[in-house]
């Protein structure tokens, strides 16, 4: 194969990651690539909350199926966009090396902090996990709703009257707006998303440039993703669930992840952290998420759903 075309969203943020991630196959591989736009579902639904649409899994389904396909040979995804279980006949082909994997707090008024934030501050971010984690904290902020694009919500700083925004750092860094980050706020204070920071390279299962790809490789990130995305995976993580993990290597041979889930409105979170060999990482994730359920999850988790089939069924009415 001389060229590999490979696939991904149009963002701003989206193509600074494929086209790093195509410098790295030209390098490593020795081939030609060029990059194939994918628009997807959760681009072009911009207005409504994820969670009624089908979960963060509408960043990846196009993309996937230009895969099956046959238009594209390789995928580049962030990685906490990815749903728990991959498409069929499709395989994680490498995980490179993660960039900063915490929260950013982006403020109108320089120097500001979450903890130094005025009481009342209106806080903007289309996460869930984000929004419970930070009203468990300051239960006395105010959550603004947002989606889009890293420029537009930091846009909305200045249109919506905001005290601040939270993104990812990783994503300013990655575009260049590292400076704009006021706080880069602790994983023991606000809990990252599972594979925030870490970008995912997909190929089909089975071919030659799967096995290639892992030329691209990191072992540290792939160990701590495979972490991350077991606890995703036995707790069903999806975008209804404010679900977060962290997972970190402790010593040369052992992964600990820390996991959190929670109520929406941060009135009850549940907490666990597990350790593994780094020989097989998803023992932590596994046995963090056990540990969550056993410490209040298994509730937060009956709840949630209870409150997503009651939405659906008022939408359906």
């Amino acid at each position: 194969m001389t060229l590999v075309r490979v696939a991904t969203r149009g963002s701003d943020l989206a193509l600074t990651q494929a086209r790093w991630v195509a410098a790295r196959i030209e390098a490593v591989l020795g081939v030609q690539t060029e990059l194939v736009i994918v628009t997807t579902s959760g681009d072009r639904l911009q207005h409504v909350r994820l969670s009624e649409v089908g979960g963060k899994g509408l960043f990846v389904k196009e993309i996937e199926e230009a895969l099956r396909e046959g238009r594209a040979d390789v995928a580049v995804h962030s990685a906490k966009d990815l749903p728990a279980s991959l498409a069929a006949g499709l395989v994680l082909a490498a995980v490179p090396e993660r960039a900063d994997p915490r929260d950013a707090l982006v403020t109108r008024r320089p120097g500001a902090s979450l903890a130094s934030l005025p009481k009342g501050a209106r806080i903007g971010t289309g996460s869930a996990r984000r929004a419970a984690q930070i009203l468990a904290l300051r239960p006395d902020l105010s959550i603004v709703p947002m989606r889009g694009n890293v420029p537009t919500r930091l846009r909305r700083l200045e249109s919506d009257a905001l005290d601040a925004v939270v993104l990812a750092c990783a994503g300013l860094d990655r575009l260049g707006l590292g400076e704009r980050i006021a706080e880069r706020i602790a994983v023991q204070t606000l809990l990252p998303a599972l594979g925030q920071g870490t970008l995912a390279v997909e190929a089909r299962a089975g071919e030659s440039l799967a096995c290639d790809l892992a030329a691209l490789e990191d072992a540290s990130a792939a160990a701590t993703l495979a972490a991350e995305r077991a606890f995703l995976v036995r707790l069903e993580g999806d975008c209804n669930v404010p679900l977060a993990g962290f997972a970190e290597r402790v010593a040369a041979d052992r992964v600990r992840l820390r996991g959190l889930l929670a109520l929406e409105d941060g009135s009850a979170l549940a907490r666990a952290q597990a350790e593994a060999p780094a020989v097989a990482p998803a023992q932590a994730g596994e046995r963090a998420a056990e540990r969550v359920l056993a410490a209040g999850g298994a509730a937060i988790l009956e709840a949630l759903r209870a409150k997503a089939t009651a939405g659906r069924a008022a939408r359906d009415a």
